[in-house]
């Protein structure tokens, strides 16, 4: 069921929705207090998408590395790194990344993918609805305005971001993205908003 659910939340990632405007916002965040004094800038940092398909997860860090790297990070995806077979082996794993000199890792893993159904009322605040009198004459002749329902898609991700050196968690978030367009435009806005965040809490961002 959770490698089913996985699969599911990371399509959203890399192919089109076609649904309404985007939206990416961090429902909850946490920082570590020795998380202001890090800084990855210029530093190796290693991207990790955890999805049981290779497709999905290559896309996803590959797509990682290019935001990370527009923010002065020098960013590679773990797939480049450590040989398949090994990649869910911590130790083996850690190996790899400590030969590879990496600094920092940042872990983005699908947590769900839903739709949420929202009613929409009338606008109240334009039109016939402006005056008594205005509404008066078109409430009699329209008698009934039920607004509508929206159908929003809404991806749930858990980012995570380590430090290689001491072995410990900096920084994490979860998040929620509504209607994502596609792979690219997901991991910017996470990527943007997750600056905002750490920004908000004190912490060395680009």
């Amino acid at each position: 069921m959770i490698r089913t659910l996985t699969r599911v939340a990371l399509v959203a990632m890399v192919l089109p929705i076609a649904v309404f405007a985007a939206d990416t916002k961090f429902k909850s965040t946490w920082a570590a207090p020795e998380a202001r004094q890090v800084s990855f800038t210029g530093k190796k940092v290693a991207t990790v998408v955890m999805s049981a398909d290779e497709n999905l997860r290559v896309s996803g860090e590959e797509g990682l590395v290019t935001e990370l790297k527009g923010r002065g990070i020098d960013a590679v995806a773990a797939y480049r790194m450590i040989p398949k077979e090994e990649l869910k082996d911590p130790d083996k794993a850690r190996g790899w990344f400590e030969r590879g000199k990496v600094e920092g890792v940042v872990v983005m893993r699908p947590i769900s993918m839903g739709k949420e159904i929202t009613y929409v009322p009338p606008t109240w605040t334009s039109g016939y609805y402006n005056s008594l009198w205005g509404y008066y004459g078109y409430g009699w002749g329209a008698m009934y305005d039920p607004g509508y329902v929206r159908d929003d898609m809404v991806v749930a991700i858990e980012t995570l971001i380590y430090s290689v050196p001491t072995n410990k968690l900096l920084w994490a978030g979860s998040s929620e993205s509504r209607n994502p367009k596609d792979s690219r435009k997901l991991l910017a806005d996470l990527v943007k908003e997750a600056a905002k965040e750490m920004k908000k809490q004190g912490l060395s961002v680009r």
